[in-house]
């Protein structure tokens, strides 16, 4: 029986890895991709006291860190948690783990764009990850649907790569943080296309063609879709967690959840306005151990 399960291997989940190490707590951390999204980032430039740093050294640095103050990270997806009185039971390939409390991190899943040909060309020139893929559009032509941060840095990465690389907004201006918007601006092989969506893929055997619904259609090798993401809906149904409009688990200060037992963390919550960063990911990861580890207390009185 541990007295925490962190469920989640990215910068929240590890940040509260660390911090329940250091209270010396009884819990492991159950994590699909170690590192979390942030691994997919091609640079990292505004996490405190790091400079310039890839996204995957980045998440590996917290994943070492982590490990090295004792935290037991176990690669094993979570498929159902079930909670029986003021128990909880998480089951994962082929195990049951019993724990007093959970700590929900893991993040948020890629939004499709749900258009004819992405699932198709899915590994044949669609993509959700630059840094994963990019290498493979070497001096070819490629679209990036989406005007954040992550759609700003991947055309920033691909314009490294690619002959051209063409930015599809739906909207007449991007929402990306000034400094990447000014770096874009200097690329003269970058292309902002506002005000237009993607509505189809088409090709042969690879991606040929985007088309928008401007009516243009843009000859490309390949489109890497950063339009946000959603949360794992299942594990929050399973414990029947009040959620915001877009599914996104509410919290309070301390990061409890609505359910007695259960804490959310990072990409996953409805918190800190929405503002999807490693920073806070991390910050929240920490508040949230840091309350279960007072909660914990009341176990041994």
């Amino acid at each position: 029986m541990y007295d925490l399960v962190i469920i989640g291997s990215g910068p929240a989940g590890l940040s509260a890895s660390i911090y329940a190490a250091r209270y010396k707590m009884n819990f492991v951390t159950l994590g699909k991709l170690f590192g979390g999204t942030i691994t997919e980032a091609h640079l990292v430039e505004n996490y405190p006291g790091v400079g310039e740093i890839s996204g995957m050294e980045l998440g590996q640095k917290m994943m070492e860190q982590a490990k090295n103050l004792g935290a037991e990270v176990v690669a094993e997806p979570v498929q159902k948690i079930v909670k029986k009185d003021d128990t909880f039971i998480i089951h994962t390939n082929g195990k049951h783990i019993e724990t007093k409390r959970v700590l929900l991190a893991m993040g948020a899943e890629r939004t499709k764009l749900k258009v004819k040909g992405e699932e198709e060309f899915l590994g044949k020139g669609v993509a959700y990850c630059a840094t994963c893929d990019g290498p493979f559009f070497k001096n070819k032509n490629v679209c990036v649907v989406g005007g954040g941060n992550a759609a700003v840095t991947a055309a920033l990465y691909l314009g490294d790569i690619a002959s051209k690389v063409y930015l599809i907004y739906r909207g007449p201006e991007l929402k990306a943080e000034p400094a990447w918007i000014e770096q874009l601006e200097k690329k003269e092989n970058i292309e902002i296309v506002y005000n237009a969506n993607a509505t189809e893929i088409t090709g042969e055997n690879k991606v040929e063609n985007v088309i928008l619904d401007n009516g243009k259609t843009i000859e490309a090798d390949g489109i890497f879709i950063e339009i946000g993401s959603t949360p794992n809906k299942v594990l929050i149904s399973d414990l029947g967690l009040k959620t915001d409009e877009r599914g996104y688990i509410n919290v309070n200060a301390e990061m409890r959840a609505s359910v007695e037992g259960v804490w959310a963390a990072g990409d996953i919550t409805a918190g800190d306005f929405k503002f999807r960063q490693t920073v806070t990911a991390a910050a929240e990861g920490a508040l949230a151990v840091y309350s279960a580890y007072l909660d914990s207390k009341k176990d041994k009185k």
